[in-house]
C-alpha cells in the first residue's frame, strides 16, 4: 500500500485556543504502539485537558486519550499512558527554557497525518484571563456583525 502524501487532520484541541494565547507552535512526532496508530487513523483521539511536560530531557504528553482499537487484542495499551514526543535535543532545551518562564505551558493543539506519519502540533501557550476571553468573544461578534451588514448592503445594491 502506497503512503498517502499531504496532511490529513485527525483531531484538534479547539479549547486550547479559547483558553490560551498561542505564542509559538512546534511540529513533533509521537512515539506510539501499533494499535494506537490504527485507532488514531480512525480519529479516536481526544486532546481535551491534555498537556505536555519536559521531564529528564524528554517531552511527554499527559492526559491524551487514545481509545483502544476495536480489532486489537491483548496488544491494546492503556488509553491514558504518557506518550513521548520526538524532538531534537536543541528543541527540547528551547521548550524547557520557555516553559520555565512565568505562565507558559505546553499544550497539544492538533494531531494530523503527514506523509503517512502521525504528527502533533505543540503550542507554547500563556493562559488567558477572563477579560481576555470576553474581549475575544466581543471581537468575534463585532466581526460577524460587520460581515452581516456588508452582505445585506451588497444584496440591497444588486436589486
Amino acid at each position: 500500500m502506497a503512503k498517502s502524501k499531504g496532511i490529513k487532520p485527525v483531531a484538534q484541541n479547539r479549547r486550547a485556543r479559547h483558553d490560551f494565547f498561542v505564542e509559538e507552535s512546534v511540529e513533533c512526532g509521537i512515539a506510539l504502539h501499533g494499535t494506537e496508530v490504527k485507532s488514531m487513523r480512525q480519529g479516536k483521539v481526544n486532546l481535551k485537558e491534555s498537556y505536555a511536560q519536559v521531564r529528564d530531557n524528554e517531552v511527554l504528553v499527559q492526559s491524551m486519550h487514545i481509545s483502544p482499537y476495536e480489532q486489537g487484542s491483548i496488544y491494546n495499551t492503556d488509553p491514558m499512558r504518557p506518550k513521548k514526543l520526538l524532538l531534537h535535543k536543541s528543541e527540547i532545551r528551547k521548550l524547557k527554557a520557555q516553559v520555565q518562564q512565568k505562565g507558559y505551558t505546553l499544550i497539544p493543539l492538533q494531531v494530523y497525518l503527514k506523509d503517512g506519519r502521525m504528527k502533533l502540533e505543540l503550542g507554547i501557550c500563556r493562559g488567558k484571563q477572563l477579560h481576555d476571553k470576553r474581549d475575544d468573544v466581543a471581537e468575534r461578534d463585532a466581526k460577524r456583525d460587520m460581515e452581516r451588514a456588508l452582505r445585506s448592503n451588497t444584496r440591497g445594491a444588486a436589486e
